[in-house]
């Protein structure tokens, strides 16, 4: 039986599951509406299945520091609105806390760590899905980092869409200020010689084809462009870029001032690298249509 733009618009329209899972399970179902919907109802689960292939851009990152011990974690979910739902925000600081006093190993690990909240539980996993099914939207852990290293921790979160945390030893203010310092120059890395690689390269590729646009002699255009990638590099790194509160020093500069050391930082923004879906559902339908007429 073939299987039409119509067909798969129904069934997603029923199950809110992605368009190339509809018409696999259509497929499979040999065209019977209420098998391929059994079908994915087996693949994806039941609301949280629904919601499960939908992109989580927005969220939020959360802290958590007690002592010499601390996480930070980012937390996704699809829209702003539900980044300020109580529930969300609960679940968010609670496996925050988890991360901090359990060290898990990965995000399976944390999954499957205690948790029991609004009736949901006894596991991280049941709860982020019992959310799901009451609060209707996608949610998922993305990333976390545990500090157990012995050293001081500070933590900052501005608003809750980027959060930071900084191993030091020495000056609790300027520990913090580093902190907010960091979320709002967004290093990559805390010396020049520590930027990934692969940003060097991009950064010298840039470089090279604006020295070839410049049409200026060879050795001119190598200067050009090591200069261009020795400025990014102190422009990316915490150390060398112009603290955010004393523009006539640098980073390094103010922490030997107050004889501090940032032996490491993290630093999480929202959403950062993940491609937000936008919904076109019409222009989906008329695709299908379209490719079933050329079929």
């Amino acid at each position: 039986m073939a299987i039409t733009a119509s067909m798969v618009a129904e069934l997603r329209a029923k199950t809110d599951a992605p368009m190339m899972e509809c018409k696999k399970a259509l497929t499979e179902a040999e065209g019977n509406m209420e098998k391929a919907e059994e079908i994915l109802r087996v693949k994806l689960g039941s609301k949280a299945g629904k919601a499960a292939s939908r992109v989580t851009a927005e969220g939020v990152v959360a802290a958590h520091v007690a002592g010499t011990v601390g996480a930070l974690v980012e937390i996704n979910c699809e829209t702003d609105f539900v980044t300020k739902n109580d529930s969300f925000l609960a679940m968010s600081k609670a496996i925050a806390e988890l991360i901090a006093v359990h060290n898990p190993a990965d995000l399976a690990a944390v999954a499957a760590l205690p948790l029991s909240a609004e009736g949901f539980g006894p596991t991280v996993e049941d709860v982020r899905k019992g959310l799901i099914g009451k609060i209707g939207e996608n949610m998922s852990i993305r990333r976390f980092q545990r500090y157990a290293n012995g050293g001081k921790l500070a933590s900052y979160l501005h608003g809750t869409r980027i959060g930071v945390m900084v191993e030091y030893e020495g000056d609790d203010v300027a520990a913090k200020d580093v902190a907010m310092h960091i979320a709002a120059m967004k290093p990559v890395s805390l010396s020049s010689a520590e930027v990934p690689a692969e940003l060097v390269e991009r950064e010298r590729s840039v470089a090279t084809a604006k020295a070839a646009e410049s049409g200026k002699p060879a050795d001119i255009a190598a200067k050009m462009i090591e200069g261009a990638v020795q400025k990014y590099l102190k422009e990316v790194s915490l150390f060398n870029q112009t603290f955010v509160k004393n523009d006539k020093q640098t980073v390094e500069q103010m922490l030997k001032s107050v004889n501090t050391t940032v032996k490491g930082f993290t630093m999480y923004v929202v959403g950062e690298g993940i491609e937000k879906k936008v919904d076109d559902f019409a222009a989906e339908v008329a695709a299908q249509v379209a490719a079933a007429q050329g079929a």
